[in-house]
């Protein structure tokens, strides 16, 4: 078991315009989140250098987008994002949606985040 005793942030919600994401395990090379997307929410427009993403649908259904394909996943499906892929995160359906997502990379932070665009206007 990972030890998270110097990961405060463990559980912590932060929330954004979207909803919020929560940190449930964090270890060498991996951090796993809760994201929580509110009806009508989107993710920006972004890719990573330094890290892939696995997202798993947990609840709800939702509209993602990696590279120039679209997909509607729904409970139990799941999508792998590669280092560099621009992809999104969207819930224009009529549910709350929640998805699982497994970080894998030698740097996991928030500053790996380059956006291309965001309904919120964060840059």
């Amino acid at each position: 078991m990972a030890d998270n005793s110097k990961n405060n942030n463990i559980n912590e919600q932060v929330f954004r315009p979207w909803g919020y994401y929560r940190v449930i395990a964090k270890g060498d090379g991996y951090e796993v989140k809760v994201i929580h997307v509110n009806q009508g929410g989107q993710l920006s427009v972004q890719s990573h250098n330094h890290r892939a993403e696995h997202w798993v649908v947990a609840f709800g259904k939702a509209k993602a987008r990696s590279g120039d394909k679209t997909f509607e996943l729904e409970v139990g499906q799941s999508l792998d994002i590669t280092v560099h892929a621009i992809h999104s995160l969207a819930n224009p359906f009529d549910k709350d949606l929640e998805i699982i997502e497994v970080q894998l990379g030698a740097l996991l932070s928030e500053d790996d985040i380059i956006r291309y665009s965001d309904i919120y206007g964060r840059a």
